[in-house]
């Protein structure tokens, strides 16, 4: 069984959507590795040790690490060495990553506009899932951030298995099992690390770092996880 965790970022251009393949057998080490990470920050920083994962919040030292943001250059660092401990520690795991991407200008003028771009991006989504679960011989559990519109999600989902996706590669995603469950990213590390690659991909895909430095840390944290990613494509319609 692959446990599927997704998590979304986006702008006026790109909307993204990650999802983190995660065999059943590295699940808790998974989470055990991701717990150090916190517990080693909270050691040295004032952190809590049960503090959320946060890709926005890490950066720019909000929410739960506010407190890591009142102390100029030393403190960006600290952070930055957090995320990219985080991230190491997903590469660590026989994990695989999938990125999905819309062009929301080109939505906007030839898509169909009844459907949202998280709607579009989320069937893609899980048509990648479907095909990689089948290449692996797998089954999969998809579990995603919570969001408003849950329930129209999940009735998207029952629709996909008993009538297709729709268009030129429809699938009834065979491999997929039970329904989207959605759950509160607090409470689930799993859910955290897909959030960090979800926001860490979005920033440097869009160049909002015109900072040669800031990017230069990003493209770094981004190579932990990049042997990982399996499949990435951003559909223009």
């Amino acid at each position: 069984m692959l446990l599927t965790y997704v998590d979304e970022s986006y702008d006026a251009e790109r909307y993204w959507m990650v999802a983190l393949l995660v065999p059943e057998q590295y699940l808790r080490p998974l989470g055990r590795a991701l717990d150090s990470v916190v517990r080693k920050a909270s050691e040295s920083y004032p952190v809590e040790a049960d503090a959320e994962l946060h890709g926005h919040a890490l950066v720019q030292a909000r929410d739960d690490w506010s407190r890591m943001g009142n102390k100029g250059r030393n403190m960006v660092r600290a952070r930055i060495g957090v995320y990219g401990d985080a991230m190491k520690a997903i590469a660590a795991h026989e994990v695989q990553v999938i990125v999905r991407g819309l062009d929301v200008p080109a939505h906007k003028v030839v898509g169909d506009q009844s459907c949202l771009p998280h709607e579009i991006v989320l069937r893609h989504l899980l048509e990648q899932i479907d095909h990689h679960a089948h290449d692996d011989d797998q089954l999969a559990l998809v579990i995603a951030d919570e969001i408003d519109g849950a329930d129209d999600h999940r009735r998207h989902f029952r629709d996909y298995q008993q009538g297709g996706t729709g268009g030129t590669l429809s699938s009834r995603l065979p491999r997929l099992v039970d329904t989207i469950h959605f759950a509160p990213s607090k409470a689930s590390r799993l859910l955290q690390a897909a959030d960090l690659i979800a926001y860490l991909h979005r920033r440097l895909v869009s160049g909002q770092d015109t900072n040669p430095q800031a990017r230069k840390t990003n493209e770094k944290l981004w190579s932990y996880v990049a042997p990982r990613v399996v499949h990435q494509h951003c559909w223009k319609p």
